[in-house]
This record gives C-alpha cells, structure tokens and sequence, in this order.
C-alpha cells in the first residue's frame, strides 16, 4: 500500500475511532477505551509502516501484526476494513452470532487476522515463535506485536522477552500501549509496572518510546525500530485510554464498557467535529 501523509492519517485515525463507537454501540458490548487509544498507531501501521498486501493477505513476504490485547480488535477490524481486507459492511457485525468479527480475534475467520487472542500474556510469545521462524527461514519481514502495560504483569511475557534476547531477534518489534489502565483499575494501584524501560533494557532489547498520538513521531519511532540491527525492539506508546472521547478519557470504568445510544451519539458528535 502507498504511504500516506499525516494529514490522511489523521482522518484516518479518526474514521477508526468512528467506526469503534458505532460498532461497539449497535454490538451492546465490548471494549472501547484501549481501542481508542491504540487509533492513531493502527492508522500509521496500516497505511503507513507495514508491508502488506489486503488482496493478497497470506503474501508470505509481508510483515504480520499480532494483537496480543485481543478485546480492543475493534481497531484492528476497523483498520482492516479501511485497508481493503473485507467490506466496510461487516463491521455492523461485530459481536452477532456467527459473524467473523468476533468479541476476540479469530484467525480462521477474518482475513488480515494473523493470530486468535484473548487470553492476555500470550501474544508476545507468538510473536517471537514468528520471529524465529522468520530467521531459520531466512525471511526479511517483520513482526509487530501489540501488547497492553497490563498483561507485563504475568510471567509468560518475560519468558517471551528472553527468548527474544537469545535469538537476537532484530525482526520482532514489540508496541506497549501505556495507557496506565487496566479492567480493575490503574496498573500503578493494581501492579507497579515501572520502569518498563529498565526492565526491557535489563533483558537486551533496544527501547525507544514515543507519544502514541504525534503521527510524525510514530512513524519515525516505528521506522527506526524497523532499522534495529542484532536485538528485539520495544517501543513503549504512552497513550490515553478513550482517546477523542472526552468523558472516556483516562477513565478505567470505559476499559470494558459499551456505549448506549445516546452516549455513541455525542461520542460521534465530538469526533465528528475534531475533524
């Protein structure tokens, strides 16, 4: 896909956000906080950082996206179908019986989904098997993995990040999204996470960090990390939960909490007029 300006970017990421607020609002359930926050990051990625081809979306050449988070893929589906993946008519679905666009990735289901997710701590460690594999095969695509600050609270995650180190995998670009909120509360309250950037240092990987919300500086943040030679990458994206939406914003109760009509409609109208 051509790269587009941060001009584009900017209506695209607010078009995602759109698109978040009228799904979750006609599906009466999901997750809308993070998937805010992450807009301006999936924007960049699918029409700006990633190699990908949406008529083509097994290209063994292409770089992959794991969405380790899987309860904000409302994003996820929403960049994929602006993208070219499917119609924009399937994201009315999200959430129905039988429908591909589940309240969780499925990878058998929807195209440009590359892993299922749901189980939280679990994506990094796909990601670095792609990684790896990636290596023995000797393929120059990268992995971009997407993980909450949250889910840095179990075990798995820095078995991942090892690995990682070991195998020197200079392929596997890792976005935490540090929004500093998760379903039960703040991280800081619930398990002090910091310093996220010693600890990533400590285990051998590059750390560059960025404002997941400046369009410039998330382009020239990922494209560095594309450039890392002989160690993972972690970028830490300092994000606001509910981003655009002014009464969601930096309010854990909206982690997991659907919008009703009225509240979807003066979410819409605030997007709607930031444009």
């Amino acid at each position: 896909m051509k790269k587009h300006s941060v001009v584009e970017l900017q209506k695209i990421a607010n078009q995602i956000r759109q698109d978040i607020i009228t799904m979750l609002a006609k599906a009466g359930s999901g997750h809308p906080g993070g998937a805010l926050g992450m807009a301006d990051i999936f924007a960049t990625l699918y029409f700006n950082i990633l190699n990908h081809t949406p008529n083509h979306p097994t290209n063994p050449i292409r770089d992959r996206l794991v969405l380790s988070n899987g309860h904000i893929c409302p994003v996820l589906y929403s960049a994929l179908a602006r993208a070219g993946y499917f119609p924009l008519v399937k994201l009315k679905s999200l959430r129905k019986i039988n429908s591909p666009l589940q309240g969780h990735p499925d990878v058998n289901t929807l195209p440009g989904v590359e892993t299922s997710s749901g189980p939280l701590g679990q994506g990094i460690s796909q990601a670095v098997g792609m990684a790896l594999a990636a290596k023995l095969d000797h393929k120059n695509h990268h992995v971009f993995c997407i993980t909450s600050d949250g889910e840095h609270d179990e075990g798995q995650v820095w078995e991942a990040i090892m690995t990682a180190n070991k195998y020197k995998l200079d392929n596997l670009i890792n976005i935490v999204d540090l929004n500093g909120i998760q379903i039960d509360g703040y991280t800081k309250d619930i398990m002090p996470l910091e310093s996220l950037e010693k600890k990533y240092l400590a285990f051998g990987w590059r750390v560059l960090k960025m404002d997941g919300h400046n369009l410039k500086q998330i382009i020239n943040t990922l494209n560095k990390a594309k450039n890392t030679k002989n160690k993972a990458t972690v970028v830490l994206a300092k994000t606001t939960m509910g981003k655009g939406v002014k009464f969601m914003e930096n309010k854990y109760t909206w982690h997991g909490k659907a919008p009703k009509a009225k509240e979807a409609e003066q979410a819409l109208n605030q997007l709607k007029n930031a444009i």
